[in-house]
């Protein structure tokens, strides 16, 4: 690309986003929240608050729940669901948390993987 196509090319990106910006500043939308950002940033000052203090305020759930991520973080993996499948020839039941089950893989084998996932009765955390 030369040197001149690309100038252009900038030029004409230029006036699509001061078209876009001007497009913008006469929103009401955005002057109501304009408004409403200038309002609670002056609260805050008055108050002597961060933003952070205000988050904490009105949302006190992410700072209790952040310890239970970081436990489950460190207890490793969380458990599989446990699936119960039933064999409608046989009546057999197999419950089990991984695709590896001895019965279940001769089930497979045998009707094919669609028809025994079919035979899924019920999953369970």
């Amino acid at each position: 690309m030369s040197l001149l196509s690309e100038y252009m090319q900038m030029e004409q990106q230029l006036k699509d986003l001061q078209a876009n910006l001007d497009k913008l500043q006469n929103d009401k939308r955005l002057q109501s929240e304009l408004e409403f950002k200038a309002k609670l940033e002056s609260l805050m000052k008055e108050f002597d608050k961060s933003a952070a203090d205000v988050i904490s305020l009105l949302d006190p759930k992410p700072a209790t729940s952040a310890p239970k991520a970081a436990s489950a973080a460190a207890g490793g993996r969380r458990k599989r669901k446990l699936k119960i499948y039933k064999n409608p020839n046989t009546g057999e039941v197999v419950e089990t948390r991984g695709g590896n089950q001895k019965t279940l893989k001769s089930w497979k084998e045998e009707y094919g993987n669609d028809t025994v996932e079919s035979w899924l009765v019920r999953v369970e955390e």
